[in-house]
């Protein structure tokens, strides 16, 4: 996958919202970030310019330098919270989904909602850090994408 400019962010893919409300990750994506290994993943809102939700694992989160966030809302650490009920925690929202083998999670009506999210929507898939990776629904990085002359696959 492509970086749109020199120095800029790292693009897996796109994936497309779907009728039934699944999502499906790029495979690179889930190799880099073993994303499916605990079966679990914590999603959380992504920033204002780029909108959509940012991907994760306990895994990954727990030991990092925002693993307080699992420390300090135990019934999310411990998936004690229904599956896919948001939190707040610091400005953002936190839940948690269940992540199918091949990389494909479900959302619900009320979390497209939460997210500012919709059926058939694309969302760009962009590496973020080393703890997670970014499903972005808007901004110029989007923009770009849509005006790429290469290859970008969709999932």
């Amino acid at each position: 996958m492509p970086q749109m400019n020199k120095g800029g962010k790292f693009i897996f893919g796109k994936s497309v919202i779907r009728d039934n409300l699944q999502v499906h990750f790029p495979s690179q994506a889930i190799e880099e970030y073993n994303i499916c290994s605990e079966e679990k993943v914590y999603l959380f809102t992504g920033a204002k310019a780029t909108g959509g939700f940012c991907v994760t694992r306990k895994g990954l989160l727990e030991p990092s330098k925002i693993g307080n966030i699992l420390s300090d809302t135990p019934d999310l650490r411990e998936y004690k919270l229904p599956e896919g009920e948001f939190i707040n925690y610091k400005g953002r929202k936190y839940c948690w989904k269940s992540i199918s083998k091949d990389g494909v999670i479900k959302l619900t009506e009320e979390m497209l909602k939460v997210l500012d999210l919709s059926i058939g929507m694309e969302l760009l898939s962009i590496r973020s850090s080393d703890i997670a990776f970014t499903m972005g629904a808007k901004g110029p990085l989007l923009e770009k994408a849509k005006n790429y002359k290469g290859t970008i696959d969709v999932y």
